[in-house]
């Protein structure tokens, strides 16, 4: 059974979405001041969210370049 390896880029962009998001998504529910009071406002956490979501773009195309590559590889000739 092959293990997957995981670009490192895609790691880390993912990671940084995820602890982007949860801040954003707390400030968009009406709890952001438990954390900061910059998070009190609601269109700071539709920032943060949206900082989140470009991040997470951002580490699929290392993910999908490797995947396509890895499929290219083992694909037969023929």
């Amino acid at each position: 059974m092959p293990t997957r390896r995981y670009p490192f880029s895609f790691i880390i962009l993912t990671a940084l979405g995820v602890l982007t998001g949860l801040p954003g998504l707390i400030s968009i529910a009406g709890f952001g001041t438990l954390l900061h009071p910059f998070l009190e406002d609601p269109m700071a956490g539709l920032a943060l969210v949206v900082s989140a979501v470009a991040l997470i773009g951002s580490g699929l195309f290392p993910f999908v370049i490797a995947r396509l590559t890895r499929s290219e590889n083992h694909t037969p000739e023929g």
